[in-house]
């Protein structure tokens, strides 16, 4: 580091020192340098499907544009979308929310950062169900609130239990935070187990829970979606978080929502108001068409997803050393790899699923994310998020490169 780059890193807040990068973000970034030196980079490390947002939606904000759509709009959405989101909400899960529980932001990832800051201050806990989702931990934080992890192992599935909920819970707890399908490892929470732990938290009034559903669409349980707002008991302490990135492949529109207790709801709107206000008002009209016109391109990716899910658990488990379980929803497959630590090729020496990482992007020319960024550092996590022939030379490739290990 030299004398300005020091004299300019003591400027920084602690804050954003203190900050971690996202590890996806870095590891594309990675994929991308090198794919500009002109390797062949196989990428599995973004949440991101390769399928293009369908017509219909696209043709939607284009007569949006059109029609003069390009103004700021209300800090919470437009009253249209969030009757969408309402209609959608008795639709797919029966539930009932009025519009001014509902508050649209610029993506999933400001809900959670909306529900933090208004929820969360110094010396507050917040149970974070690990494997988590990457960012949960740093937007935690940031809030001044400290995360308690509560792990869920390969052999339970990677799903944390009611009992293990209960037995993290202090007087400091003040939020719980989990995402079913789960980002990084695909598991779905069954209905049992979610009445476990509303059962555990219904004695704990000064929890909210927050269900990031984000991956709602993308099941193959071959039942519906169940939200833990489902049950009466606790659904006046539930904030489900969704947004159209994943269901509707609309990573770039920038669009999530949170439905909320009405208290809760009215706080993310002060917040969001001082920091972005409105998400963009086209991407916001194309949602509604999303939302209310037929599902069948969301069904066809999910297919998809699902045959993509086999051949890659299947191609995935027959190299060495790698554990896989089945994962039943999102498009994530999070193997434990350590058996691989402490081996090397002579030139590399793997300690950690950071290491080989770096090992099979550098070798391997594939790009995945280390476990250790959602909380399981025996893991690595791979998106499906490709077509089949990508699937199977990225396996491919991984196996040659690890069996050099030794």
């Amino acid at each position: 580091m030299n004398s300005n780059t020091a004299m300019n890193h003591q400027r920084l807040s602690d804050r954003i020192i203190n900050m971690g990068e996202s590890a996806t973000l870095k590891m594309a970034q990675l994929a991308r340098e090198l794919t500009a030196q002109g390797h062949k980079i196989i990428s599995l490390s973004l949440g991101e499907p390769d399928f293009d947002t369908p017509e219909h939606i696209k043709k939607a904000a284009s007569k949006a544009l059109e029609d003069g759509y390009t103004k700021y709009t209300p800090v919470a959405g437009l009253l249209e979308l969030r009757q969408a989101i309402c209609t959608k909400f008795e639709r797919d899960n029966k539930l009932k929310y009025t519009a001014t529980q509902i508050v649209v932001s610029n993506g999933a990832k400001q809900c959670i950062a909306n529900l933090s800051m208004s929820l969360l201050q110094e010396g507050d806990e917040a149970i974070v169900l690990s494997p988590y989702w990457v960012s949960y931990k740093e937007i935690i934080e940031l809030s001044g609130a400290v995360p308690v992890f509560v792990k869920g192992s390969i052999e339970q599935d990677f799903k944390a239990t009611a009992a293990q909920v209960s037995s993290a819970i202090t007087a400091n707890t003040r939020m719980l935070i989990f995402s079913s399908p789960c980002n990084p490892t695909g598991s779905v929470f069954t209905r049992e187990e979610l009445k476990a732990i509303a059962d555990v938290l219904v004695d704990h009034p000064q929890i909210t829970i927050v269900s990031d559903e984000i991956y709602e669409y993308i099941n193959f349980t071959g039942e519906p979606h169940i939200s833990i707002a489902e049950f009466d008991f606790i659904k006046d302490r539930v904030v489900i978080v969704n947004g159209f990135s994943k269901g509707f492949a609309m990573t770039g529109w920038r669009l999530g929502y949170i439905a909320a207790p009405q208290w809760i709801a009215d706080a993310c709107v002060k917040m969001q108001g001082q920091f972005t206000s409105g998400a963009a008002s086209f991407s916001q009209k194309a949602a509604v068409t999303a939302l209310l016109a037929d599902l069948t391109p969301s069904f066809k990716m999910t297919e998809e997803f699902h045959k993509r899910r086999d051949l890659f658990v299947k191609l995935l488990s027959e190299i060495p050393g790698f554990k896989v379980n089945n994962p039943t929803g999102a498009f994530y497959v999070f193997p434990d790899v350590s058996y691989y630590y402490g081996k090397a090729d002579g030139s590399h020496k793997i300690n950690n699923a950071d290491d080989l990482c770096d090992y099979l992007l550098y070798t391997g020319h594939v790009a995945l994310v280390s476990g250790d960024a959602f909380g399981a550092p025996e893991c690595v996590r791979l998106s499906y998020s490709l077509g089949q022939e990508d699937l199977r030379e990225a396996v491919k490739r991984i196996r040659e490169a690890v069996l050099k290990l030794s």
